[in-house]
């Protein structure tokens, strides 16, 4: 019987038993239930003692130990649900239903269920990124054990060394697991079997980051293979997802891009099904990685967002440092170097926030890495003296290159403004001097300089030489300093400007018409409210654009299996009839619209289906309105230079 069938049995064998009972057999099975990943199931065993699936749950008229055990199965659930939904507070409501637990447990001298409610408190502060606090809980909980639980304490260690992994302290990481192997290989347990393989794997791939040695990364290809084949054994879907992911990110550093990706989608598409939010976010980061390493920036950019958006919602701040410092990086390979910038240093606070010093320094050698031209040489040494202060401790090989790359980085630009204050400190041969020349290199000078102070903005560098017009110093960067075009940031070059700034607007769009020029852009925007569909039209209120307004999704079906032309296609999700995400798959099932842009523009907490749709881009209302103009302009410029 599997243990679905056996929550439906219980419900009926459960009928004369007393409260008392239930509740011991409902936690047996939640228990159970939890063990092979079935949160929602395990929730719903429980449901007569927490009916909510959330807060406090029913322990009226319970003896002290069953109270103790209730409210650690809740805890507990309310940890891996909290994690797997991304749930704001979560980690916190766990910790604390957990603590209360420990705490009657304590009167009641119960060291085993001590050890385990200990173990459950300090994977709610790993999942956190706090790892002292998580270190702490565990050593109290193997403290507390004999060599009578031996499956308990390998669970323990092998937490343990997901701490330590984390913390890219590597040496205790394997420890830990050497510690645990005689246990797990005694024990029957094909769930536990599966964890122990899935932390060696990872130890062995950390390691592989920085020496990429055959053995170390064959032995972490045995081991993950180890770890899907005892979680498949014990039908633990969610975690033959993360195995799945681990084997991404294994071929991801590899090289063998196709490889990875064949895993991460695969992840992706298991981690959908069972709404596990958290690890979908860590396969996106990952699979961001691996397109920004193709060079598939637009790519990676999207699965980047997604995946920090994602993780901004819950309590796992060390997996958010980590998605921000890739998607900064995207953006800076972008060539958007503000924005890139604002990502990283605030991946530096949520990573310092939590503890994560190792993330914060990773954080701080990324802006080296990726800002160098944008950043002045001074600023440059601070951040490389912080991240230095961070990691010289680090057990990650791959962080000791990283330091020795940014402080070559920090000295060669120190060298070079040296080398430019002794140049202009001598005095300069009248032989072959050209007046002409010095002034270039002057001018050049300067301008660098004010690029790297405004963060490579031609519009703020403009103001700090006092230029009136922004356009004056993009022309002198174009015609007379073209080496300093990699020091500003990226132009985004346009055909035409559908709307110069969001606010402003030069006409109104003639509908009457029906004919339109080549030259137009047709929008189908599909939306009931009538007053964002007004605000929708103002933003976009150019001559060049001519904009249809569907009320329902069963219309704009009509129009879209009709023969007019649409450019771009704006869609709510929550329209009357089809709902957008419906219709965005339709639309991609019509031949002729296959290659039409899409833009979601929903209030609806709906973007990981919409990506899977076939969406071209996301945007929040209302929140994010104002970025549909230039959205919009993207969209259509890429089209055409496709077609061209």
């Amino acid at each position: 019987m599997n243990l679905r069938s056996r929550l439906a049995a219980v419900k009926v064998q459960s009928r004369g038993l007393s409260r008392l009972e239930r509740a011991q057999l409902c936690c047996g099975l939640a228990k159970q239930l939890e063990k092979a990943g079935e949160y929602e199931a395990a929730s719903e065993a429980l449901e007569e003692f927490w009916p909510e699936g959330d807060g406090m749950p029913k322990i009226e008229g319970l003896d002290e130990a069953t109270k103790a055990e209730v409210l650690l199965r809740v805890g507990a659930l309310s940890g891996w649900l909290g994690s797997a939904r991304q749930k704001p507070g979560g980690q916190e409501s766990a910790k604390n239903l957990i603590t209360q637990s420990v705490e009657i447990l304590e009167g009641l001298a119960h060291p085993k269920q001590i050890a385990e409610a200990l173990a459950d408190l300090a994977l709610c502060y790993w999942r956190e990124g706090a790892l002292d606090e998580a270190r702490l809980h565990l050593d109290s909980a193997l403290s507390r054990l004999d060599n009578q639980h031996s499956d308990l304490k390998a669970v323990i260690l092998i937490r343990a060394c997901m701490v330590e992994v984390r913390a890219r302290r590597l040496n205790e990481a394997l420890r830990f697991c050497e510690e645990a192997a005689p246990l797990v290989e005694q024990s029957k347990d094909e769930a536990l079997k599966g964890a122990f393989h899935n932390g060696f794997g990872l130890v062995f791939r950390t390691l592989s980051d920085a020496d990429p040695r055959e053995d170390y990364l064959d032995r972490a290809l045995i081991e993950y293979a180890a770890a899907s084949f005892h979680f498949e054994q014990a039908g633990h879907t969610r975690f033959q997802g993360c195995v799945d992911i681990n084997l991404g990110f294994l071929f991801y550093t590899l090289g063998r891009f196709a490889e990875a990706h064949q895993y991460l989608d695969r992840a992706r598409h298991s981690l959908l099904e069972i709404d596990d939010h958290v690890h979908l976010a860590q396969a996106n980061d990952t699979k961001a990685r691996t397109l920004l390493a193709e060079g598939r920036l637009q790519e990676a950019q999207r699965f980047a967002r997604s995946a920090v958006n994602t993780l901004k919602k819950g309590d796992e701040q060390a997996l958010l440092a980590e998605a921000l410092t890739t998607y900064g990086t995207v953006v800076a390979r972008l060539g958007n170097h503000l924005r890139s910038k604002e990502l990283l240093e605030e991946a530096i606070r949520v990573a310092e926030t939590v503890g994560d010093l190792e993330g914060a320094g990773r954080a701080r050698l990324s802006i080296i890495e990726e800002l160098t031209g944008q950043t002045s040489p001074i600023e440059l040494a601070s951040i490389y003296e912080f991240a230095l202060e961070l990691l010289q401790e680090s057990q990650d090989p791959s962080a000791g290159k990283r330091l020795i790359s940014g402080a070559r980085t920090v000295i060669d630009t120190l060298i070079a403004v040296e080398r430019e204050r002794n140049s202009e400190a001598i005095q300069p041969s009248w032989e072959g001097f050209s007046f002409k020349k010095e002034m270039l290199r002057m001018e050049a000078s300067l301008i660098e300089r004010g690029l790297r102070d405004s963060g490579g903005s031609v519009t703020r560098a403009a103001r700090l030489l006092g230029f009136k017009y922004h356009q004056s110093l993009i022309a002198l960067i174009n015609s007379r300093h073209q080496e300093l075009l990699k020091t500003r940031s990226s132009v985004r070059k346009r055909r035409h400007h559908i709307v110069s700034q969001s606010g402003k607007f030069k006409r109104k769009v003639i509908r009457k018409s029906s004919d339109r020029s080549s030259s137009q852009i047709a929008i189908l925007h599909v939306e009931d409210d009538q007053q964002l569909a007004k605000l929708v039209d103002e933003m976009l209120a150019t001559e060049e654009c001519h904009i249809e307004v569907c009320a329902d999704g069963y219309s704009a079906l009509e129009k879209l299996t009709g023969n007019g032309q649409y450019d771009v296609l704006i869609v709510d999700n929550e329209i009357p009839g089809l709902s957008g995400l419906e219709l965005v798959q339709r639309a991609r099932n019509i031949t002729r619209r296959r290659r039409t842009p899409i833009v979601m523009l929903s209030a609806s907490d709906c973007e990981t289906e919409a990506w899977g749709a076939g969406v071209d881009e996301f945007l929040k209302k209302p929140e994010q309105m104002g970025q549909l103009p230039a959205a919009v302009d993207r969209l259509v410029r890429e089209r055409r230079e496709r077609k061209d």
